[in-house]
């Protein structure tokens, strides 16, 4: 194609037409530069097709994570919620003696001890950089903000998990045999909340301990008292955490379909 280019051209000058030969020269110009923009557009079309292939596996790939975060968030919920209807079972048992049940207060006190803490996926795009292959502007400010709103969730855990320790743990231990919360754990069911496999069952026994648990004074004693109420009060509050972390969490699930429905069409 060069050569027949080239022979038009020589052609011409030995011609001495001057005026086709500048006529022609602008034309191939033309042809040129056109062939260069149809070039670059297909280049640009072909970028942009890899950029929207990367675009649609990450959102895969964060429909995938934030499903796996909602159903964990949603588990530690639950858990959160069995701990206050127990806290507040011990309240009642403190606050009208009458109704008490040994093993029912073995049961919700072992309940109590539980400390759920939410460990979510967290994806590395902003650090990577990969978050800009994203088009909605709406989807890429829920993601920037989703590991500082973990934490309001998880500072919340941590409150509990320490008071937990230094001060619920020994009153209970004071006045309970521990072989027994940990048989109590089994014979109630409370280890299967922590189990990878939703509904798996485990069954298992250390048996009762012959030392004798002093419900009374345990009930009595005001520190007890006041761990179950902050029990109470800790799950309470993380939970309203969780329901608006919940809530960005569906959020994000909304805008992922929705985008991915746009790359499939």
């Amino acid at each position: 194609m060069i050569k027949f280019f080239r022979h038009i051209r020589k052609s011409l000058l030995e011609q001495n037409k001057m005026g086709k030969y500048f006529k022609y020269a602008i034309g191939e110009i033309l042809l040129v530069v056109i062939g260069i923009l149809i070039a670059l557009q297909i280049n640009n079309w072909n970028e942009n097709r890899k950029e929207r292939l990367q675009e649609q596996e990450l959102l895969v790939q964060l429909q995938s994570e934030f499903t796996s975060n909602l159903e964990q968030l949603d588990q530690k919920i639950q858990m959160r919620e069995r701990m206050i209807s127990s806290s507040l079972k011990l309240l009642q048992y403190i606050d009208r003696p009458q109704t008490r049940n040994n093993d029912s207060i073995l049961k919700h006190a072992g309940q109590i001890v539980i400390a759920p803490t939410f460990d979510p996926i967290v994806n590395d795009i902003i650090s990577s950089g990969r978050i800009q292959l994203l088009q909605n502007a709406s989807l890429k400010e829920k993601l920037s903000r989703w590991t500082s709103e973990i934490i309001q969730v998880t500072e919340e855990e941590q409150v509990w998990l320490n008071f937990r320790s230094k001060h619920y743990m020994p009153t209970l231990m004071e006045y309970y045999s521990l072989r027994n919360v940990i048989n109590g754990y089994w014979e109630n069911e409370v280890v299967d909340q922590f189990h990878l496999d939703e509904g798996a069952k485990t069954k298992f026994s250390v048996g009762k301990s012959k030392v004798k648990d002093d419900f009374s004074s345990l009930l009595a004693n005001d520190v007890f008292e006041g761990a179950v109420a902050n029990c109470a009060s800790m799950a309470k509050l993380t939970n309203s955490q969780s329901f608006s972390l919940r809530n960005r969490i569906t959020g994000i699930l909304d805008l992922i379909k929705n985008e991915l429905e746009k790359l499939d069409d």
